[in-house]
């Protein structure tokens, strides 16, 4: 994991090291491409894994369900994470949904081998399970960009739904652990660290033709400066809270961060809801920046002013802000939730993939 390299290890050619890495702390692609590769290499894209160890008994923690409890899973996967629940709540008090048959078909011979009795059902889990509600508690072992709001037409009153979510600003997500309210019409609660999954099939972000953006060369943006520091508007670390934070306060903006060359490394904004777009070049040893604007938006005024209101509140982490979701849409807080703002829905403009 360190090295962010994957490779294939069978069971049937190397069953020790196929062990070692089955009982390890590291995430395990267990599909890649929607199933559509073929070989021992590597895919393009994964598309179904086993969580990290770590990562699951957090999600677990937050989730804290309780013996005869029913939960609803999102995301079946392997199956380890629902025979958990199982062997915990009692058998069919689980309900799993998995998009894909093929995964579905995996698991729920896993889970039965195993013993255990998990409901698995193959159907898009943006829309939960009717047939099995009302749910005491779900989880989402993917990364979402809007809670759906049919979760929470199957829970019971006090319900909790513990989620990665995240902004179509980068790929990060964070668990949010949601209390649904005693009238069923909100959920609300606070983020509790920070994680990267694959996300739900429906919501997944496709990428942006730079070309679209920028049609000539960059200097035909209107140009400016910025004594913001590459430093501060990347942070430090795997998950840094100021890309967190810039996803919860730049709305409708993706951004791409191109390869360091020769000292320069060019920072690229773009809207998702015009063709508005901005980039940022640091070079190694300048107290400024160049920036380049153009669109209706100014993406980086937008992000150094969030970037300014961040460090005046004493940048706060994930775990000081929340989520409130209902019918009307999803808002994000800080400290409380009636110091909230609007942040978009999963049905916004999709990300399309950058120049670099």
């Amino acid at each position: 994991m360190n090295t962010g390299q994957s490779f294939a290890v069978r069971r049937s050619e190397r069953p020790e090291v196929w062990e070692q890495y089955a009982a390890a702390d590291v995430p395990l692609v267990t599909q890649w491409d929607d199933g559509q590769h073929v070989g021992p290499d590597p895919g393009r894209v994964p598309t179904s894994s086993a969580s990290m160890p770590s990562v699951v008994m957090r999600m677990l923690n937050d989730l804290d369900a309780q013996h005869g409890q029913r939960v609803l899973e999102i995301g079946t996967g392997t199956g380890w994470n629902a025979a958990l629940l199982a062997h915990q709540l009692g058998n069919w008090n689980v309900v799993s949904v998995e998009v894909d048959s093929g995964v579905a078909n995996q698991a729920r011979s896993a889970i039965s081998r195993a013993g255990l009795g998990v409901e698995v059902v193959n159907a898009d889990g943006a829309d939960g399970h009717p047939p099995g509600c009302p749910y005491d508690r779900v989880i989402a072992t993917c990364g979402l960009r809007s809670i759906p709001y049919a979760w929470l037409q199957q829970c019971r009153p006090g319900a909790v739904i513990v989620a990665p979510w995240g902004s179509r600003f980068s790929n990060q997500d964070a668990l949010v652990r949601l209390v649904v309210a005693d009238d069923g019409r909100s959920a609300s609660g606070r983020f509790t660290g920070p994680v990267e999954f694959m996300k739900l099939r429906s919501q997944r972000q496709t990428y942006v033709d730079h070309s679209a953006y920028v049609t000539g060369s960059v200097a035909a943006g209107d140009q400016s400066a910025t004594t913001v520091t590459e430093a501060e508007v990347l942070g430090e670390g795997r998950f840094p809270a100021v890309q967190f934070v810039l996803g919860l306060t730049v709305p409708h903006c993706t951004r791409m961060v191109a390869d360091k060359r020769d000292g320069a490394r060019p920072v690229w904004f773009y809207g998702l809801t015009d063709r508005s777009w901005a980039c940022v070049l640091f070079r190694d040893g300048e107290r400024e920046a160049t920036v380049w604007q153009s669109g209706p938006r100014r993406l980086w005024d937008q992000a150094e002013s969030a970037l300014v209101w961040w460090a005046e509140g004493g940048r706060p982490g994930h775990d000081r802000f929340g989520l409130t979701t209902t019918a009307r849409g999803q808002r994000a807080w800080l400290d409380d939730p009636d110091n909230s703002w609007v942040v978009p829905s999963a049905q916004s403009p999709t990300q399309r993939r950058p120049h670099q």
